[in-house]
């Protein structure tokens, strides 16, 4: 054995000892320190050597490292447990970034995941592997940020329709349903979404459920510790691009205050967004563009502001029909409420409140290198405003006017009927290579 081999990181399940191989048994068997969450020191604590000093991790995560560091500096072997396989969601990774990688062996046992698909009975290679076994995430809410305990794995299950995920005492899986529902899943039809748990694994008092609708989950107490998995019926029409204007709820009479697709596509693709773009939009109105930003930086985040009580309400609602969870609404006049938003890779203004050039200063100061500001101007003064403004401010910024027009029936044919036109203007950061 050499001196790095003087630590192994062993996986292991409810079963204990019945389930480890002959190489595991003689590890823990001839271990001088073993750490492990106190449950799972009993597991093997009667087939330790008598003099094995046996060290509870519970609240003590923090000083594993120093541990293994320790008994490594003095000779001694050491055997860290981990449940089922340290490589998946487990304290391997961790222990890397404190040790190096050839701090300690690794001899995982079969995953608490694989187990609970052979209990499915259901392959799962083709599933998304998530966890809220952490802190206390609280209840999911309509509009919450990336700062949400629930928020990550929320944005796994909008954009994969199978995941399997590990809960945690305070998040469970009846937290978990109802904030799917919260969400709006499970509202059209009874069997959108489906939870399958898996309880107490390899424990006299096992537990399967498989095919419960969210409303079921809800109301029920799952036995603990268990594991997920979360099965979603794709709707493609979620997630499409360039929506119609009248898929949008808006103001009725109709009174233009919503962004039209001709101009939603190009000031879209003028925002050069990433999956995991943070963005801005600066006076929603229906919330047309802010919310294809998020369907399109879907591990990011978009957060939104309207003055308009109506126009607030018409966003939300679009929100909730698109079911679009990444997107926060906050209703006010912009600059007020900006200063709470973590800096953007992209901002829109589709309406200022008449503080057009403030908010340009604004965002060009706080935007990120190689982020984008977008505006759309229907009159030439909010134009000249803009750019005057750009041109002070040092930045670089380029104007495009889009006139479109759309056919319409007349008699037996068709006509086109042209639309107002339009100004984009698209600024950012001036580099070296612009000036």
């Amino acid at each position: 054995m050499n001196r790095f081999e003087h630590c192994t990181l062993l996986g292991i399940l409810d079963d204990g000892w019945a389930g480890l191989s002959d190489n595991a048994r003689q590890r823990l068997a001839t271990a001088d320190v073993v750490i492990g969450a106190g449950r799972t020191l009993e597991l093997v604590r009667s087939h330790l050597a008598p003099s094995a000093q046996c060290l509870d991790m519970d609240g003590k995560l923090g000083q594993v490292g120093g541990w293994i560091q320790a008994a490594r500096a003095e000779g001694k072997n050491a055997v860290a447990l981990a449940t089922g396989d340290p490589l998946c969601h487990g304290i391997a990774s961790w222990l890397t970034g404190k040790l190096g990688p050839d701090g300690f062996v690794i001899i995982p046992a079969i995953s608490t995941l694989q187990l609970a698909f052979a209990r499915f009975k259901t392959a799962w290679q083709d599933v998304t592997i998530a966890t809220c076994h952490s802190a206390d995430a609280g209840e999911w809410f309509i509009g919450a940020t990336p700062q949400h305990g629930l928020y990550k794995l929320m944005r796994s299950i909008a954009r994969h329709p199978r995941v399997a995920l590990f809960t945690g005492p305070e998040n469970t899986p009846d937290r978990l349903a109802r904030a799917l529902i919260t969400a709006g899943y499970g509202q059209e039809s009874g069997d959108e979404v489906r939870l399958s748990v898996a309880c107490r694994l390899l424990l006299p008092d096992e537990t399967i459920f498989t095919g419960l609708s969210v409303h079921e989950a809800a109301s029920m107490q799952f036995p603990q510790p268990n594991v997920v998995l979360v099965e979603r019926s794709p709707n493609a029409s979620l997630h499409c691009f360039g929506l119609d204007d009248l898929d949008y709820i808006q103001r009725s009479p109709e009174k233009g205050l919503i962004t039209k697709q001709e101009a939603r596509a190009l000031s879209l693709a003028k925002l050069r967004l990433s999956p995991d773009s943070i963005v801005w939009d600066i006076g929603a109105g229906s919330g047309s563009v802010g919310l294809e930003c998020a369907r399109i930086a879907s591990n990011g985040h978009v957060w939104a502001i309207e003055k308009n009580e109506g126009d607030a309400a018409n966003a939300r609602a679009n929100a909730a029909k698109f079911r679009v969870g990444n997107y926060t609404l906050c209703e006010g006049k912009a600059p007020a409420l900006l200063d709470t938003w973590p800096n953007p890779d992209a901002v829109f203004i589709g309406g200022s409140g008449g503080e057009l050039a403030e908010l340009i200063g604004l965002i060009l100061d706080r935007l990120k290198p190689d982020g984008r500001l977008v505006m759309n101007f229907v009159t030439l003064e909010n134009l000249a405003t803009a750019t005057t403004t750009l041109k002070t401010i040092g930045a670089s910024w380029d104007v495009v006017q889009l006139q479109a027009s759309r056919s319409q029936p007349i008699l037996d044919m068709h006509r086109m009927a042209a639309q107002n036109p339009i100004w984009i203007v698209t600024a950012w950061h001036k580099t070296k290579e612009s000036t």
